[in-house]
């Protein structure tokens, strides 16, 4: 009733928006901020449309003519993220295609009606249509104009009134920084920023964690928000206001987090729904905070991170999200990434989202993660909002997550432990991971402990479920889509190439049956999941403690610095 009641709301408010006066222009010139892929505007141009993984080609139809293939597809082309992208090719082309489309969609839903009147969406477009104004009205007539800004005013009252509505998080960081920079850039719409500025203020303190995180610990979330402070700020100085300080504040703690999840590729680590980001946005958002470097210690907003050299690895080191915030959360606790130089060499699996029900409930399972599973089961379950229905919740997790992180004599340790497999197995995951001061090498230990009385007659009754077989496990490492993996040295040891021309090889105790298997890479905007590799080490607990260990090291001949110059061809196909 609650989510019915709110869509009669945002129907009726976007009816009545039609009463707005049009604004009669900017308070001055509007400075584009947002930064689009100039490889997908030009396939926007040439008619292919990919939204949320789905494909339509569509040369000469209007954007709004087209049939949604999915609500994911709806929301992307209503949110007008596209519209940087056709900004970032720039030619007659771009801005003709764009003008097309925005007006377009003033002519089907200008007038209130349509899937897009939703406080985050309408806050999303607002800011793209003013960074991109200039772009889009060059050449337009006065009736054009006027449209545009009489569209602009309806869009803004509409904010004013339903920005509450939306949950907190990213989509009400969206509606309230949409508002405030309508608000500011519209001339005779300034009343209507006070209010939203002392709500994301309040946004800010409530939402924002002393460590600089969000309750979803999603990193690309993460990244969301704070470029939308950043752009909100810079627009309160540009009109000749301060920012409030619990803003500044919040974009001063986010920096170091958003610092500390960052590869040494640039991207973002991939956990809890999130994925690297856009190319270079990462580092453009940093600049623009003007928040300078500093070391930080301890977890950042429940990561850890290991780097030396032109190697890094983020180790997701806390218990998943709860409650709400667990919608897109990944049962993916003690698993980790590692990029060397500009190259990913382990990664998790991704969010499936892009690809269908199926395909998301797979990449938050802890077999997409390269980490520790126990006979298939994850670390968490998956509980239905409503009965069959997404979103689903994540359920019995991890609550009990020890990390501790030291310095040692050549390098740095990472230890951690879960309890997500005591409620049916009695084992807990202990994981060890050491990162020589070098980059060179990385040793792993995992364990399986019965530890308590309690713990240990569970682990007896799953034991004697197998007849005293053993309880099988599988540590699984995924390897990046443009890793070349073979099995060497008759099953022992597992050799990696990467397109640098470095070289990794896997080696383990031997307590375990070593496999290079088939793995999946999810990732937003593609047609389909990509294919990798996965190296596998199976084995079985049969006592109280199991302990395997392994390492990954660069091959001695490859050089301490190798020059990666090899330029990647962008692809956002299969």
């Amino acid at each position: 009733m609650s989510a019915k009641w709110t869509r009669f709301l945002n129907r009726l408010y976007a009816r009545l928006s039609r009463r707005q006066r049009a604004a009669v222009g900017f308070v001055s010139q509007p400075e584009p901020r947002t930064i689009g892929s100039f490889a997908r505007g030009r396939q926007l141009v040439a008619g292919n449309i990919l939204f949320a993984g789905y494909l339509v080609e569509s040369p000469t139809t209007g954007l709004w003519e087209v049939d949604a293939p999915s609500a994911a597809f709806e929301n992307d082309r209503q949110g007008f993220a596209w519209l940087d992208d056709l900004a970032a090719v720039g030619d007659q082309a771009a801005r003709e295609k764009a003008q097309q489309w925005v007006w377009g969609w003033i002519e089907a839903h200008g007038n209130g009606t349509g899937p897009g009147w939703t406080p985050d969406l309408t806050g999303r477009r607002v800011i793209r249509w003013i960074n991109h104004a200039i772009f889009l009205l060059r050449g337009q007539d006065k009736a054009a104009s006027d449209a545009f800004y009489r569209s602009l005013a309806r869009q803004t009252w509409f904010l004013s009134k339903r920005w509450h509505a939306t949950a907190p998080g990213v989509a009400r960081f969206e509606a309230l920084c949409g508002l405030i920079y309508a608000g500011l850039s519209l001339e005779g719409k300034e009343e209507l920023a006070d209010p939203a500025v002392r709500a994301l203020s309040q946004d800010c303190r409530n939402h924002i964690d002393d460590q600089g995180g969000l309750p979803t610990r999603n990193p690309e979330e993460l990244l969301d928000v704070f470029t939308l402070l950043t752009w909100t700020i810079a627009a309160l100085h540009e009109a000749g206001r301060g920012a409030p300080q619990a803003q500044t504040a919040a974009v001063e703690r986010i920096a170091p987090t958003l610092r500390a999840l960052r590869h040494a590729d640039g991207g973002l680590a991939r956990f809890h729904g999130g994925g690297r980001g856009l190319e270079g946005r990462l580092d453009h958002a940093l600049a623009a905070s003007h928040v300078k470097p500093h070391p930080t210690a301890g977890l950042s907003m429940g990561y850890a991170r290991l780097a030396a050299r032109r190697t890094s690895m983020v180790i997701d080191a806390s218990p998943p999200p709860q409650g709400r915030a667990s919608w897109n959360a990944h049962a993916s606790t003690l698993a980790f990434e590692l990029t060397s130089g500009r190259r990913p060499l382990i990664v998790n699996c991704g969010s499936g989202v892009s690809f269908g029900r199926e395909w998301r409930r797979a990449g938050r399972a802890t077999p997409s993660h390269s980490t520790l599973c126990i006979e298939g089961f994850s670390s968490g379950r998956l509980m239905p909002v409503a009965e069959g229905e997404a979103p689903e919740a994540l359920t019995e997790t991890p609550t009990d997550v020890p990390v501790e992180i030291v310095e040692i004599s050549d390098g740095m340790r990472f230890q951690g432990g879960h309890d997500g497999y005591r409620r049916h197995f009695g084992l807990t995951h202990a994981r060890t991971l050491e990162l020589s001061f070098d980059g060179r090498g990385l040793a792993g230990e995992d364990m399986l402990l019965a530890m308590e009385s309690g713990d240990k007659r569970k682990f007896d009754k799953a034991l004697d479920a197998t007849k005293l077989r053993g309880i099988g496990f599988d540590i699984r490492l995924h390897l990046h889509p443009e890793v070349d993996a073979t099995l060497d040295l008759s099953g022992a040891a597992i050799s990696m190439a990467l397109k640098s021309g470095e070289i990794w090889v896997f080696r383990h105790d031997g307590t375990c049956t070593l496999s290079l298997e088939p793995s999946v890479y999810l990732e937003n905007g593609r047609l389909k999941p990509r294919a990798s590799r996965q190296i596998v080490l199976s084995g079985l607990a049969t006592d109280y403690a199991t302990r395997v260990r392994w390492s990954l090291a660069k091959a001695h001949e490859t050089a301490v610095a190798v020059r990666d110059v090899r330029m990647d061809e962008v692809d956002y196909g299969g």
